[in-house]
């Protein structure tokens, strides 16, 4: 599927402006390895993902990021470059996050978002709810994270 540019930026951005159909894609951004060893000490605290010694024996051959690293690193990308400040307003949730290949030091994550539906809320007219699944993909091309987003986002005023 072709890749799509926004023809509004995300200072200007609102519920219009998300298209059914349309696909983007954003990054890089970098799986750094103190930040991996950091998050994990933090949030994480496998030894995988917080020994590189240990890790090297262990069932991945090497250090790798936590899950939860790799989904904030995606999260990171989707909101600075999909979202928009002036009509973000929140999300319900993530559905069928999956970590399908591990992120290693030095990797470049891309991520791809398609806008596949849309819907003004019942309840609250001035917003609508944009599903999106993301995919997250290491500069070798593998898919490293797939999740579901759901977001809140104001209509023009």
């Amino acid at each position: 599927m072709p890749l799509s540019q926004f023809d509004r930026p995300p200072s200007d951005r609102y519920f219009e402006d998300y298209v059914p159909g349309l696909t983007y894609e954003f990054g890089p951004i970098s799986a750094d390895e103190e930040d991996i060893i950091n998050f994990a000490k933090t949030f994480d605290p496998q030894y995988i993902h917080t020994d590189p010694v240990a890790a090297a024996n262990g069932p991945f051959h090497g250090l790798i990021a936590s899950g939860w690293h790799t989904a904030s690193l995606i999260t990171r990308l989707f909101i600075e470059h999909f979202l928009t400040s002036v009509a973000s307003l929140a999300s319900p949730g993530l559905d069928e996050i999956r970590w399908l290949s591990p992120v290693r030091p030095g990797d470049q994550l891309r991520l791809q978002v398609a806008v596949v539906d849309k819907r003004i809320s019942r309840s609250k007219p001035d917003r609508g709810l944009v599903y999106t699944p993301l995919e997250g993909r290491n500069d070798k091309g593998e898919l490293v994270i797939t999740m579901k987003g759901i977001n809140f986002v104001r209509v023009r005023p």
